[in-house]
């Protein structure tokens, strides 16, 4: 009995051994294709982290922090991660909704506190739902940075922010949409938009980030580098982090909400946005901690523009051939980011760069799409 129960435990030493093996044998595979690709694309640093279920199972950082000190960039490291930040967004809104506090069909004029209607279409509402899936007819020709631009109050172009087509029937992307949508998140909840989404996200999940740059530690921001195609040289973007602590300091309640940027202003690690990310990919809920309903988390990855956008979140149905993944993507100053999941098999990546010279005009950044596409095939489809 007793050797039987030996060779059992040698059996199952060995298996245990030999997986660990091939894991750690696959990631290398990976790490040496990420390096080529990093290569290639002329990467600054690079960090990613990738999820089973609720795991995750690679976590890794490549080439620099920064260019002028050298420092090589690590899983800790920040970065402002743009337009990802949206989804935190949604999520926040998708809480005081299941609250029953507003509807994602509410007017967004009656949420606001003036008028927000096409005047092409002047007796057509204008909804949350539509600002959040990017189908509200509102552009960024006014821009994006204060709410002024579409108050008819306060500028006399404000019909320059809408377009042609009836609000819910077309789809463009619009930063507009969601420092509108924050500042309603602000107006409704009482709360200031940055310490909403720490207290109601960030916390709960046990991650460190946020909007506001004062709040973090300045020492483990990623510098953002935009690149130069003429002179083929990076230049760092300082105002990616800009503490802006004057507009803070008269701030109003439900008006300067755009300071914070709920459109791109989040600051973050890849491995925690990582952990976000799976309680997406999870249905709402990350290591018995939930965050919104099921039904809230299948509402935000339901495709609603004829693109597959979402609310703030976007199906991807060629990142990965023959795969159908939910996420969102970002750049801004140089940086590019992405997360995408597959909420059916449970995997899913976060990839973020400070800088590469990967074209602007893709729909997926190439240096991230090739290592997105590396991840999964040695780990994740081994």
């Amino acid at each position: 009995m007793i050797k039987t129960t030996g060779w059992r435990f040698f059996l199952l030493t060995f298996i245990l051994l030999s997986a660990a093996t091939s894991s750690y044998g696959q990631a290398a595979k990976a790490e040496a294709e990420i390096r080529s690709i990093m290569q290639q694309y002329d990467v600054v640093g690079l960090s990613v982290a990738v999820v089973q279920k609720e795991d995750i199972v690679y976590a890794n950082s490549f080439g620099l922090k920064d260019l002028e000190t050298r420092t090589p960039l690590s899983n800790s490291d920040i970065f402002r991660i743009a337009s990802i930040s949206k989804s935190f967004t949604a999520t926040a809104l998708q809480q005081l909704a299941e609250a029953g506090k507003l509807s994602l069909e509410d007017d967004v004029s009656n949420l606001l506190g003036f008028k927000v209607r096409n005047p092409r279409y002047p007796e057509q509402v204008i909804t949350l739902k539509m600002l959040l899936s990017h189908t509200s007819s509102i552009n960024d020709s006014q821009g994006y940075f204060t709410l002024d631009s579409i108050n008819p109050a306060k500028n006399p172009e404000w019909e320059k922010c809408y377009n042609s087509y009836a609000p819910g029937t077309d789809y463009q992307y619009c930063n507009l949409n969601f420092n509108m949508a924050g500042t309603i998140l602000e107006k409704v909840s009482g709360e200031r938009f940055d310490q909403y989404v720490k207290h109601h996200i960030l916390d709960p999940l046990g991650l460190y980030g946020g909007y506001n740059v004062d709040s973090l530690d300045g020492s483990r921001f990623t510098t953002l580098y935009a690149y130069n195609a003429d002179s083929n040289s990076f230049s760092p973007s300082p105002s990616a982090y800009a503490p802006r602590r004057e507009a803070i300091r008269s701030y109003v309640m439900g008006q300067s909400t755009p300071i914070f940027s709920p459109t791109g202003g989040m600051k973050i690690s890849a491995t925690d946005l990582a952990k976000y990310m799976a309680m997406h990919m999870n249905k709402g809920e990350y290591k018995d901690t939930r965050i919104i309903s099921k039904k809230s988390a299948r509402q935000m990855q339901k495709e609603i523009a004829s693109n597959g956008y979402g609310l703030a979140l976007t199906t991807a149905k060629d990142l990965i051939p023959g795969k159908k993944l939910k996420g969102h993507t970002g750049s801004a100053y140089g940086l590019y980011s992405a997360m995408f999941f597959d909420p059916k098999q449970k995997y899913g990546f976060v990839v973020i760069t400070n800088g590469c010279s990967a074209p602007d005009s893709d729909e997926y950044n190439k240096a991230l799409a090739a290592t997105i596409n590396s991840l999964y095939r040695h780990l994740i489809d081994k």
